[in-house]
């Protein structure tokens, strides 16, 4: 079976036991602050675990895109190196949320397995949990019971928490778990050792394939676990792993989902694959990062220095590392995968499909910098072992032409040819190159890396992270555990509700509460719209607390506030900050309008690729390859202000189903998850139509007017519009023309402003050039009268004088005109330019060569008279301090400076 063959057996299988399947989520994950990636197939279930949101579907099935590569979770460092870690990998997966449990689950992985995949019954094996005392779990007897009618006792393994107890995080969902595990080792080996021996052992060839969770519990942040409000299965099976074994192959990457990769990077390399270990695995990390790097960005998450950005950049660099290191490429390949990715998961995972050029110019670019970087980090790393090659030779009293290869020079120096941690350190974090690039590079020349000190000076990094970062949150406190909270922010700004639940949280050293309520106007934010802002008053008006956010949690809203309500079991007033919604909602169909005109103007190609909408302003980044010319900006901003003024009304429709949606040629942002029913926000069913959650103007002409501010590149591929609309666009026009009148007033009612100012522009620039005449002559004058301060000390001509010229380059000139006139020279200029201080120093290079004399080491000295300092050549240098009162005694200096 091919790879696809078996993904659709999956989930054709669990289709006919009564499953809806459902589409992957994105990898990159929005309103969970817990988490920056899907790392399990059970997270864009979180919300129906915790019954915190309303279960449509009871049995659903999916390929889930996963990523693992920080936190709890973390593969990276095993990626490449064994045959079954992954970054990116697909989980399979099959849920119920509160109807069948153990049974159903586990008689279905057994039947799916050994019938539909026909795995030889007698190469598996099962784990289930032994239980816990100090957690006070009891050993998992059901599951064991259960699977005695499939599989023989001696192969039903008891596990330990730490194998047979899932749990997403420190806090959340968990449960005890059934594993199963296939032995691919060959019957040779299967009889000389049981494979029972070999499970969770690390063994490549005995690997878990498939995980039954079973739900039960709620981990809390004081650690104790708290029972869900339902039973819930939880499964996930390694699709990678699942078709190595029913390829019969003895690594992932040797089947169909990576070889047309790993083929394609060793026809180009000119190296086979199999041929050399290291060589095989860089094309294996090659082969894997790439489909990691390219769904991330294609779910919108472009590379950058921080949070989720940063590590899908982090994993692209250690990508081009092994690309350069090993394979000898040393020019942009990387991004020639992203076709051949694109092409395996035609009609799986589609949205990689339709942004193929997108993705593969991000790569390209964010692959250039790198290599740039890495070029900079080899001759840092060659200059520091250079400069201490020579140190060290000179301290052993051993010539400097004697090489570090010479087995008797190597002997003396091994112990002391030790690269510092701080600089490895500080190649990786200022300049981005890869530490284990350091120790290969350290290695190639005989020199080791301290890393001792690299990993203090790495922990000393986390730290200061983690303290900046911090969050404490605490447990949810329920204060009305019956009522569901209800969003009616669409239709009222205000509406009676109750406090469902509360928490404390502290960042930073400032303690927050979190509250939730029944029914709620406030906006959370989502879709690049800001939360609302407002109140919480009490029934009786008379007091409130300031709700300061709104976010969105696992599907519920969020409630930010400092303080917490005196009575928090009552009715309350929520109130939003009206002004604010309006003027959010004003720029979010702003940029509705602006991204339908983008389309129209620059072409179909124009996808959203993030924005941010709030009161003062809306930004909007979307996918062109080039800057927008200012006919092209000023055709958008027409054909925006143009619908405002057709004044076209809102057309809204909620809870349509999604596929009926997208046929009607609504228009749907990539690494958005959406439902099955959806909200279709339409302004002229043939401009504008798109899948929305945010708020939006009634009628268009409310906006009043839009005016772009700015236009520039964010990424390869990307730029960002900015602009303002409302209240803010009037007082940017009004304050545009405020400047063109006072600008006219000082032109004396010129009205053709233009032609003013450049006559202007030309009249300074004549003046400018006069004025530096003038000072080439004055400094060409004055060269032969300073030529009459020359005194003769122990063969050197010294001048110092103080020179009256109104900038740098004058008293440059005149310093080196000086020169041309006198041999033997030692020039000592003090000058005051714009009230402040400075020095110039001039040297003769026979000065130099013959007497030992060095123009910067002379200005540093002069420089403490005026508090100051400076550099330059061992010819020419100045500096400039604080106090001109000092200027004197630079000159009174000059002569002792000059040796005997």
């Amino acid at each position: 079976m091919t790879a696809k063959e078996i993904r659709q057996a999956y989930l054709k299988f669990f289709e006919s036991k009564q499953h809806h399947i459902v589409p992957s989520a994105p990898i990159v994950v929005k309103n969970d602050p817990t988490l920056m990636f899907t790392n399990a197939g059970m997270n864009q279930f979180k919300d129906l675990f915790l019954g915190e949101a309303a279960v449509k579907y009871p049995r659903v099935t999916d390929t889930q895109r996963c990523l693992r590569v920080s936190g709890k979770h973390n593969d990276l460092e095993e990626v490449g190196i064994d045959t079954y870690h992954h970054t990116m990998f697909e989980m399979l997966g099959n849920w119920s949320f509160g109807d069948y449990f153990k049974k159903e689950a586990i008689a279905w992985s057994w039947e799916l397995l050994t019938e539909v995949y026909q795995i030889p019954k007698d190469k598996l094996y099962v784990s289930i949990f032994e239980g816990d005392e100090k957690e006070g779990l009891p050993r998992d007897t059901e599951a064991y019971d259960l699977w005695k009618q499939y599989v023989p006792e001696d192969r039903i393994i008891l596990g330990n928490k730490k194998d047979n107890f899932w749990e997403m995080g420190d806090t959340g969902p968990c449960g005890p778990c059934s594993e199963i595990h296939v032995d691919c080792r060959t019957e040779e080996e299967r009889k000389a050792v049981s494979g029972k021996d070999l499970v969770n052992a690390d063994h490549p060839q005995v690997i878990e394939i498939w995980n039954n969770v079973f739900m039960q519990f709620n981990r809390l942040k004081d650690g104790s676990l708290q029972p869900l409000p339902a039973q819930h299965v939880d499964t996930g099976m390694g699709f990678e792993r699942l078709v190595r074994v029913l390829q019969e192959k003895s690594s992932n990457y040797d089947t169909d989902v990576f070889q047309p990769l790993i083929q394609f990077i060793a026809e180009h390399a000119g190296v086979a694959y199999g041929a050399d270990e290291k060589t095989d695995i860089a094309m294996r990390v090659m082969a894997d990062h790439i489909r990691a790097i390219s769904f991330v960005i294609a779910d919108g998450q472009l590379p950058s220095n921080n949070k989720a950005g940063y590590v899908i950049r982090r994993i692209l660099r250690r990508a081009v590392r092994y690309a350069y290191t090993f394979l000898n490429l040393k020019e942009p390949f990387l991004n020639q995968l992203v076709p051949v990715l694109a092409g395996q998961f035609s009609g799986v995972f589609d949205e990689l499909v339709l942004q193929q050029d997108f993705v593969q110019k991000v790569v390209l670019e964010e692959e250039v910098s790198f290599l740039r970087t890495l070029a900079t980090g080899i001759q840092r790393f060659e200059n520091y072992t250079k400069k201490q090659g020579e140190l060290l030779m000179s301290e052993n009293a051993i010539e400097l032409e004697k090489s570090f290869e010479d087995n008797w020079v190597y002997s003396i120096l091994k112990d002391q040819m030790v690269i510092s941690g701080d600089f490895a350190f500080e190649l990786n974090d200022t300049y981005g190159f890869p530490i284990d690039l350091t120790e290969l590079m350290a290695r190639e020349q005989r020199w080791t890396v301290d890393m001792d000190e690299y990993n203090k000076a790495l922990l000393k990094q986390k730290e200061r992270s983690r303290a900046a970062t911090a969050v404490d949150t605490g447990d949810w406190i329920m204060v009305n555990a019956d009522l569901e909270t209800d969003f009616v922010g669409y239709d009222d700004f205000e509406i009676e509700t109750q406090i469902i639940k509360y928490r404390k949280v502290s960042a930073k050293g400032k303690e927050q509460y979190q509250i939730v309520l029944s029914k709620t106007p406030f906006y959370a934010e989502s879709g690049g719209q800001v939360g609302d802002t407002g109140r919480l008053e009490d029934h009786s008006r008379l007091f409130f607390v300031e709700i300061t956010d709104t976010k969105k949690e696992n599907g519920v809203i969020v409630h930010y506030t400092d303080t917490l309500p005196e009575d928090l079991d009552g009715l309350f007033w929520a109130v939003i900050d009206e002004d604010k919604r309006l003027l959010s909602q004003d720029n979010h169909t702003a940029t509705h309008l602006l991204h339908a005109a983008l389309k129209k103007v620059l072409g179909s190609h124009v996808n959203q690729k993030g924005s941010l909408v709030n009161p003062d302003y809306l930004r909007f980044d979307f996918s062109h390859f080039a800057k927008i010319s200012e006919d092209d900006l000023a055709q958008i901003e027409h054909l925006v202000n143009q619908k405002i003024r057709e004044n076209i009304p809102l057309k809204e429709q909620r809870d349509v189903p999604y596929d009926q949606a997208i046929s009607s040629g609504v228009t749907a942002l990539f690494g958005e998850k959406y439902g099955d029913f959806v909200r279709i926000i339409t302004f002229d069913d043939h401009y504008s139509k798109e899948l929305c959650g945010g708020t939006h103007v009634q009628a268009t002409g409310q906006i009043g007017y839009f005016k772009i501010i700015s236009e520039s590149a964010v990424a390869a591929g990307v730029r960002r519009i900015e602009a303002i609309t409302a209240d803010k666009a009037e007082a940017f026009i009004l304050d545009q023309n405020r400047e063109l009148n006072e600008l006219r007033a000082l032109l004396k009612g010129n009205k053709d402003l233009k032609s003013a100012v450049s006559a202007l522009l030309e009249e300074n620039s004549k003046l400018k050039k006069d004025a530096e005449k003038a000072v080439g002559e004055q400094s060409a004058n004055l060269k032969h009268e300073i030529v009459h301060h020359l005194k003769t000390i122990n063969g050197v001509n010294l001048i110092a004088t103080h020179v009256d010229l109104p900038n740098a380059d004058a008293v440059k000139n005149l310093a080196f005109a000086v020169k041309d006139l006198v041999d033997d020279l030692l020039l000592v200029f003090t000058t005051l330019i714009d009230d402040k201080p400075g020095i110039t120093v001039m040297l003769s290079e026979n000065l130099i060569k013959d007497k030992g004399l060095n123009a910067s080491n002379i200005v540093r000295e002069l420089a403490k008279d005026i508090q100051g300092g400076g550099g330059g050549q061992p010819f020419y240098a100045t500096a400039g301090g604080k106090n001109k009162d000092g200027l004197s005694a630079v000159l009174a200096k000059a002569a002792d400076l000059i040796p005997a």
